[in-house]
């Protein structure tokens, strides 16, 4: 098992062995950062997956033909209820 210093607030600190008086704190922390990694991983995988449809939809942006004026303003009109 490895061992890692951190320097923190002193008031973080105090309010963490607070908090987890009596308890196993490494484990906590083990805990936080095992969740912490899960999260910065799922939202890599959210921003991959969100560039991934934008880039789709500028592609097949650029594939319609662009519309005229009044194509757009017909496409308004019929679209509002």
């Amino acid at each position: 098992m490895g061992t890692m210093n951190f320097s923190i607030p002193d008031d973080v600190k105090e309010a963490f062995n607070a908090e987890f008086d009596g308890q196993n704190k490494s484990a906590i922390v083990a805990e936080l950062m095992r969740k912490a990694v899960e999260e910065r991983r799922s939202r890599a995988k959210a921003d991959a997956q969100f560039d991934a449809l934008l880039e789709e939809l500028l592609h097949q942006r650029a594939q319609d033909p662009p519309m005229t004026d009044e194509e757009i303003r017909q496409a308004r009109q019929e679209g509002r209820p």
